[in-house]
């Protein structure tokens, strides 16, 4: 049962990042498409946009959100291609070993997101 928690999760985790995901590119590179449909980003590219994007805290949420979704999904897709070819008694080793990876990977990436959103 708790396996299948984790899958749950995983698939939630999938489930966010295609809403962020078309968030993004309906306002990041389909402006066009957008300003049919009444909304209109602006020159979402350019330097001063970026910078005010930076520093705004819905964009380093959206960011923060977004990697711990795409973390927790592809290291709960490896941690489970992995346990198929790894002995029963490795398993807890290689688990504690992605999520260690998975940590130091988000404490990164929310560390240069605060640095960002902070100046």
């Amino acid at each position: 049962m708790r396996e299948s928690r984790w899958w749950i999760l995983s698939l939630s985790a999938a489930a966010l990042m295609v809403v962020l995901l078309t968030l993004h590119m309906g306002l990041m590179h389909l402006s066009g498409l957008m300003k049919v449909l009444g909304v209109d980003p602006g020159d979402v590219r350019s330097f001063a946009a970026v910078m005010e994007r930076g520093r705004s805290l819905a964009q380093m949420v959206f960011y923060l959100l977004f990697l711990g979704a795409a973390l927790y999904h592809g290291l709960y897709g490896l941690r489970s291609v992995l346990l198929e070819v790894t002995p029963p008694r490795g398993q807890g080793v290689l688990s504690g070993l992605v999520l260690a990876a998975g940590l130091l990977a988000f404490a990164y990436g929310a560390y240069v997101t605060v640095r960002t959103f902070t100046g």
